[in-house]
């Protein structure tokens, strides 16, 4: 029924009948949400910078690609080739946030850490420092995505569908 109540959309339509791709963002959203609570709780400082920073705890990256991989896998069944391409993609983002990007904020920092006499021209602001994650943080944003995206897709659909059953809902 879904493919033939939507079959005639429009591109912008279809994409908001994509809740694959909803639930992931919703998940990615959430995590990067879950940082700005996390500064309050344990430093105790409302810094909502946090919101569109990289690095920290918990990856919203991870969330992000765990949870579109694992709505794929749902939708189009774990055996299928998309859900192979989407875990793929999800593990090759995982390992550079917690190898390559995370050794690249090390380097940052010690670069940053050298005196001012080692530069001709000493640099306008320091380069960012944090990069990537620990395994921890991209763990925990591994586990994140799922736990969101499953349930959202399993209970809510597409935000189209919700939209739908909103609407027949109301009146």
């Amino acid at each position: 029924m879904h493919a033939v109540l939507f079959s005639s959309l429009s591109p912008a339509a279809q994409l908001l009948d994509n809740g694959v791709l909803a639930w992931g963002l919703v998940a990615c959203g959430l995590a990067q949400l879950s940082k700005l609570l996390i500064e309050l709780v344990l430093h105790r400082r409302w810094r909502p910078a946090v919101l569109i920073e990289t690095g920290g705890m918990p990856s919203s990256h991870s969330a992000l690609v765990t949870g579109t991989a694992a709505g794929v896998g749902w939708q189009c069944g774990f055996n299928d080739p998309l859900f192979a391409l989407a875990a793929t993609v999800a593990f090759v983002v995982m390992y550079d946030a917690s190898g390559i990007r995370r050794a690249a904020g090390f380097t940052a920092a010690r670069v940053n850490a050298l005196p001012d006499s080692a530069w001709e021209e000493t640099p306008a602001k320091p380069l960012k420092e944090t990069l990537g994650h620990s395994r921890l943080e991209v763990l925990v944003g591994s586990l994140l995505g799922p736990a969101i995206a499953l349930p959202g897709l399993a209970w809510a659909g597409s935000p189209l569908e919700l939209a739908h059953r909103i609407g027949q809902a109301i009146g």
